[in-house]
C-alpha cells in the first residue's frame, strides 16, 4: 500500500474533495492542517515549492498540487469504474 500524505486546510475545497476521494476508494492518508500546524506548513513548502493547497504527496515521491483525480488514479493504481 502507497504511503499518502495530505497537507491541507479546513476550508479548502479541494481538500474536501481529495480527502472524500480516498476514503470512497480506501486510500488511506494522513493529513496535517497546516493552517494550525507550521512545522508541517514549512516541510509542505520545503518539499513542493508551493503555498496552495492541497499538496498530496505519494509514498514521499510523487507530488500533487491541487485535487488532480486522474493524475491520483494513474499514481495510485485505482481501477476506475
Amino acid at each position: 500500500m502507497k504511503k499518502v500524505t495530505v497537507y491541507s486546510t479546513p476550508s479548502c475545497h479541494f481538500c474536501h474533495m481529495a480527502k472524500d476521494f480516498f476514503k470512497e476508494k480506501g486510500v488511506e492518508f494522513e493529513d496535517f492542517d497546516v493552517s494550525k500546524d507550521l512545522d508541517k506548513r514549512k516541510e509542505m513548502l520545503e518539499k513542493s515549492g508551493q503555498m496552495g493547497v492541497p499538496v498530496i504527496i505519494i509514498d514521499n515521491k510523487d507530488i500533487i498540487v491541487g485535487f488532480n483525480k486522474g493524475e491520483l488514479v494513474k499514481v495510485l493504481g485505482i481501477k476506475e469504474s
